[in-house]
């Protein structure tokens, strides 16, 4: 695979759902472990009740505030780490859940999940806050066809009310 580019900052400094979209096919890099995005869900500002952005900025969610291109990790269910890279203007609460890779290097146990995804990087809550523009956990660009986008509603999230339904959960489909 020829590797095309790291992804800089003015790639997350655009609206979540653009980045949560033009994130598929792109490559999640960590150390010497790659895999091509496969799903994406995208969470917005205070307005998402899905969002960990509805609570303000706090000390567990400021981040989501912050400068784009940032990691945010956090604990769910005390066993999961979920991996997320904020987007936006700093100022403007927005991320992008990285749900699901497909294993291209070093990588040998599952990563269809965001939870399974995390354990097979070995990606923790040490990461949180790690800037995935100059750091070893990035995202990259290759020249490699995409394939078609599917949207459907994110998952897990019903106590969102009307925001459980939008279609903010993005699929790589191939082609």
């Amino acid at each position: 695979m020829n590797k095309l580019s790291r992804l800089d900052r003015s790639f997350y400094n655009r609206p979540t759902l653009v980045v949560a979209q033009e994130m598929l096919g792109k490559y999640l890099v960590f150390e010497d472990k790659i895999g091509q995005i496969v799903e994406t869900e995208a969470y917005l500002g205070p307005e998402d009740l899905a969002s960990h952005a509805r609570f303000k900025s706090r000390k567990r969610n400021y981040l989501m505030f912050g400068q784009p291109g940032i990691a945010y990790v956090y604990m769910t269910y005390g066993m999961y780490y979920l991996l997320n890279v904020i987007t936006e203007k700093e100022g403007v609460a927005g991320g992008v859940l990285i749900r699901a890779i497909d294993k291209t290097e070093g990588i040998y146990e599952e990563t269809n999940g965001p939870g399974k995804l995390t354990r097979a990087l070995g990606i923790s809550l040490q990461h949180n806050g790690l800037d995935v523009t100059e750091n070893t956990l990035y995202l990259e660009e290759r020249f490699e066809t995409k394939g078609k986008i599917q949207a459907t509603p994110r998952i897990g999230i019903d106590y969102a009310g009307a925001y459980k339904n939008k279609l903010w959960r993005f699929q790589l489909i191939s082609s």
